[in-house]
């Protein structure tokens, strides 16, 4: 196997990325019990309820963190050029932390606001380090 540490940038990424969701799981939990909710319910559908944005960016990044560890370990794991697969990495990892300061202070509009493009640049990260590990593959 190729020496891994010309992905440093990108194993942080991984690694930050795990370690975002492991620090917001119990923040968004403590926001919730405050509220006197139930462990794995979820808050009213509000966004200006600081609780429901905490618990919907946990969410968003519980959604996507599987596909970004998935693309970028298929990536590393092809030899994808080291620098493209660091600089994509650490746009998403980057783009991830964009996404929960906007999500957490209720910045812009739910729908096709600042968060759907932050959301669309750490997508079109992992699509495109998912399309050059296949590419190297062949």
């Amino acid at each position: 196997m190729e020496d891994l540490s010309q992905y440093g940038h990108a194993i942080v990424a991984l690694a930050g990325t795990a370690i975002m969701g492991l620090v917001m799981s119990p923040l968004t939990a403590l926001r919730k019990q405050k509220l006197g909710l139930a462990p794995g319910a979820s808050p009213e559908q509000d966004y200006g309820l600081e609780t429901y944005r905490w618990h919907r960016a946990y969410l968003n990044l519980s959604e996507t963190i599987g596909f970004f560890v998935a693309v970028t370990a298929a990536a590393i794991l092809a030899g994808v050029d080291p620098a493209f697969v660091n600089w994509l990495a650490s746009i998403f990892f980057i783009s991830r932390i964009a996404l929960v300061v906007v999500h957490v202070k209720g910045i812009g509009k739910p729908n096709m606001g600042p968060r759907s493009f932050i959301y669309v640049a750490g997508w079109l990260c992992c699509l495109l380090l998912g399309l050059a590990a296949i590419g190297k593959a062949f």
